[in-house]
């Protein structure tokens, strides 16, 4: 794995991607070559049409994207993965058709077109098929050895197992004393005991790293074996740290203060908040502007549709424990908790409106949020901006709950994009994980992933209530 922008990006992950471009733009070159039997001189003198290939393989790997392809675990369904690509390659010629007819000096030719649709889709499935190959087979795997058998240890290998992209080969666990419950196999791998015998097992196995998932290292953690490991040029990597690389989210349940104090991450300098605030502001003005008439419309549909007022405000607490005054269109019924009490949204509420379902199925009734985000109550990208009453009770249950308020809530978020709307305490538990990792994490590359995650989840109509 390489870190880039603060962000973790698996190396099989990024070449598959990448070769997948390179892969599609190649196809497509290839029938305008062979079409027009062009030599590499007359193609040279036509600069417009590298341009041309190149929107036809942007369309498509962003319908890729659109079709859950480029999503960490891969599929053993071979129907389900033929059924989305043949499906990418309908809707990208679809996208194109449209462009083509907008801008018709964008076309690459009409035979060329639908020739490279048939091509592409033919590379596609072999290379996704060579893809699968290379990851079941653990090709190009580094092998590691999982020092101890906590529920780290085993969570970290259940991981590992379930996302292939992730090119790790777990080559066994090592525990302090014989273990009972683990055997001399756990997981279907291998268990050795004794911590003297680390680093001749990792040259043994050819080990490219050591995850040291203890339960506890005060008078266990190995030093020496480790610090032989180490100097021979042996990655040794704290679990709790290995598991917020490939997970994206941090433990929140195992992890200790003076974790948080010396990991790396929490980074807010004054550059880094004042261009986050002047793009949030300069998106926000814009947003409203066009938006406008739009809004407009939806404001209409909600005033005909049940009695009360267009917008709905309510008290939520933002960066420092703030309160400040949230504003969304009014998706539910007026007085909808006054026997309830304050309760979380459940499935087919019945206190939300006909109007309601569809302005929260598809993100809409979050538009006037646009206001908060220009008068600086709330940025674009943050944790969700919770209730005080909701914020006061998880605060006595949940650790480092607090935290999540360092920095400005936002319309939508990394843990909102990564895990479904949450109802419980334990969603809510889950939801800080992916929160604090965005909040050591963060920057504007992060950002921007997490803006291209709601675009698709909202185009699909995932995870709302």
């Amino acid at each position: 794995m390489i870190r880039l922008f603060r962000q973790y990006f698996h190396i099989t992950s990024l070449v598959f991607i990448i070769g997948e471009g390179l892969l599609i733009y190649g196809a497509i070159f290839f029938a305008t070559y062979v079409i027009f039997h062009m030599d590499l001189e007359l193609l040279r003198l036509q600069p417009l049409i590298w341009l041309k290939i190149l929107l036809i393989t942007v369309a498509t790997q962003v319908s890729l994207f659109f079709n859950d392809l480029y999503e960490k675990k891969i599929g053993d369904n071979y129907i389900d993965l033929s059924t989305r690509l043949i499906r990418s390659i309908g809707i990208t010629s679809i996208i194109l058709a449209i462009i083509y007819f907008l801008f018709p000096l964008a076309m690459i030719g009409r035979w060329v077109f639908f020739i490279s649709l048939i091509i592409i889709l033919f590379f596609l499935v072999s290379w996704r098929l060579l893809y699968l190959l290379v990851t079941r087979r653990k090709f190009f795997s580094e092998k590691v050895i999982i020092l101890g058998s906590s529920q780290l240890a085993q969570d970290i290998v259940r991981e590992i197992d379930n996302r292939k992209d992730l090119s790790y080969d777990v080559s066994c666990f090592i525990t302090q004393k014989k273990d009972r419950d683990m055997g001399d196999t756990f997981m279907g791998i291998s268990v050795c005991s004794g911590f003297d015998s680390i680093s001749d097992v990792a040259e043994a196995e050819n080990i490219k790293n050591i995850i040291v998932a203890l339960d506890e290292m005060r008078g266990a953690l190995p030093l020496k074996e480790l610090l032989r490991c180490k100097v021979r040029g042996i990655n040794i990597i704290d679990g709790k740290s290995f598991y917020e690389m490939i997970t994206g989210k941090l433990l929140v349940e195992k992890i200790n203060p003076s974790w948080l104090i010396f990991s790396d991450g929490f980074v807010k300098s004054r550059t880094a908040r004042f261009i986050k605030r002047l793009v949030d502001f300069t998106a926000a003005l814009l947003g409203m502007i066009i938006l406008l008439p739009f809004n407009a419309l939806v404001a209409l549909c909600i005033k005909l549709d049940s009695r009360g007022p267009v917008f709905f405000s309510q008290e939520r607490m933002s960066e420092n424990q703030k309160i400040f005054k949230l504003h969304k269109f009014r998706s539910m019924k007026v007085g909808a908790e006054e026997k309830s009490g304050p309760v979380w949204a459940a499935d087919n509420d019945p206190r939300i409106t006909r109007v309601g379902k569809i302005i929260r199925k598809l993100r809409i009734d979050e538009f006037p949020q646009m206001w908060n985000v220009l008068t600086g109550e709330m940025s674009f990208v943050g944790p969700r901006p919770e209730r005080e009453f909701f914020v006061q009770k998880l605060a006595k249950k949940i650790p480092y709950y607090s935290e999540r308020f360092t920095v400005k809530p936002g319309i939508t978020g990394y843990a909102q994009v990564l895990y479904p709307y949450g109802a419980t305490e334990k969603d809510a538990m889950e939801k800080l994980q992916y929160d604090l990792y965005y909040i050591k994490n963060m920057s504007l590359v992060l950002d921007l992933m997490v803006i291209v995650k709601t675009i698709k989840t909202v185009v699909l109509g995932r995870g709302a209530r």
